[in-house]
């Protein structure tokens, strides 16, 4: 009986080299760090598994983690590629510890559950509070940062007015005004 893929393989499912050898011969295609069957079409919970298969050194805190930032605008398809660094945050009251991988940042948030999705079976910002933490949380948001929102805003069918009515419904939310100014350039 043949054996059925996985929608997304990573190391742990297959040898590297078996999956390149795949790759090469037109069976699979990459997908971040990931593979994909090529009849798979390419979706948000495909990109999510390939994001959150950077975290399999990490795997005892991998059920806290949630991808953010924008590791979240790539598998919302805001961007083209993964960013070098996969970013995730967890909830201030799940802290983890400190011993990461370096192909991943974490922060602790204040988060709500409505502010979180599940995509893949991988717990990812929702695509408002994506928007809403690129446009506070970027150093300069230019160039992929600043593409990512006005793509994503544009994806979702989200507005200048309902990001500010989220930022607004939230008590001390740190770098509003900045977001705010931010994204009414987007």
């Amino acid at each position: 009986m043949p054996r059925t893929l996985q929608p997304v393989l990573s190391d742990a499912d297959l040898p590297v080299a078996e999956l390149w050898a795949a790759r090469i011969d037109g069976e699979l295609f990459r997908l971040g760090d990931c593979f994909t069957p090529i009849d798979e079409v390419e979706q948000p919970s495909h990109r999510a598994r390939a994001v959150f298969s950077a975290t399999s050194d990490f795997a005892a805190h991998r059920g806290r983690l949630i991808a953010e930032q924008l590791s979240a605008a790539w598998i919302w398809g805001a961007t083209g590629a993964p960013p070098v660094r996969h970013q995730f945050c967890v909830a201030m009251a799940s802290r983890t510890g400190r011993d990461l991988p370096r192909s991943i940042s974490l922060r602790e948030v204040v988060i709500e559950d409505c502010d979180i999705v599940i995509l893949g079976g991988c717990r990812v910002t929702t695509a408002l509070r994506t928007i809403i933490d690129l446009a506070r949380f970027s150093e300069t948001f230019e160039g992929q940062d600043a593409r990512a929102v006005s793509s994503l805003m544009h994806l979702s069918g989200i507005t200048l007015e309902s990001s500010v009515e989220q930022m607004n419904s939230r008590r001390n939310l740190p770098g509003k005004h900045r977001a705010i100014q931010r994204l009414s350039r987007c």
